[in-house]
């Protein structure tokens, strides 16, 4: 019995993948003045509180579409929201008038592309970058 359970067990472990936990690099143009980021400091700026970096410069926030599966594991990891707690609010904030949502881009190449291009932008990755036009500011673990 005990190998039938041990063999169930290794059967189960080589189909099912384990749960991969996902990195998140916000990043900024080399350029920026911006060189760290603490989590709060995301937070406020990916959540709308705060419109500038530390430094006072205004900071241009750039996100993923909402029906980019990444997108739901990036406020994970960033403020341990579910993604209708997200929604619900941004949707309170729009409503009332006092903000609108990072901007989003179509996908991770269009994040690159904006971001080296501005210096006043963050957005965020789920690989590593390897273009030596950014800088990563703050890497965040999605949660398991």
């Amino acid at each position: 019995m005990r190998s039938l359970v041990q063999l169930v067990m290794f059967a189960c472990a080589t189909v099912m993948p384990a749960h991969a936990n996902a990195d998140f690099y916000l990043i900024v143009q080399a350029n920026n003045e911006q060189h760290s980021l603490s989590q709060k400091e995301a937070v406020d700026l990916f959540m709308g509180r705060n419109r500038a970096f530390s430094n006072g410069e205004i900071a241009q926030v750039f996100d993923l579409p909402r029906s980019d599966p990444r997108q739901a594991a990036f406020y994970r990891a960033l403020t341990g929201m579910s993604p209708a707690q997200v929604n619900s609010y941004w949707s309170r904030l729009m409503f009332s008038g006092r903000n609108l949502p990072p901007q989003p881009l179509s996908d991770e190449a269009a994040m690159v592309e904006t971001v080296t291009h501005n210096p006043s932008a963050i957005g965020w990755l789920s690989k590593e970058p390897t273009d030596k036009r950014l800088r990563t500011v703050l890497v965040l673990r999605d949660p398991p």
